[in-house]
């Protein structure tokens, strides 16, 4: 919380509601907070995994979703 301030990196969170490792309420504030502070951000939440994206329709999701920020963040600029 007390580095939030700080935060100026566009950030896509990626969360699922049954992570017993990371409480999915985290995974939301983080994204509250990003969109308060006017910081590009995305939240991709999956109700139905844990830490882990498992299920293949899910992980399909996943990995577009992933990729598409990469592109859309990561690219060397002209």
């Amino acid at each position: 919380i007390n580095y939030v301030k700080n935060w100026k990196t566009p950030m896509l969170v990626i969360h699922g509601a049954k992570d017993f490792r990371v409480v999915d309420t985290q995974g939301i504030s983080t994204f509250t907070a990003l969109q308060r502070l006017g910081i590009p951000s995305k939240l991709l939440y999956f109700p139905d995994e844990n830490h882990w994206v498992l299920k293949p329709h899910n992980s399909i999701l996943w990995h577009k979703t992933v990729i598409d920020w990469l592109n859309q963040w990561c690219q060397p600029q002209k």
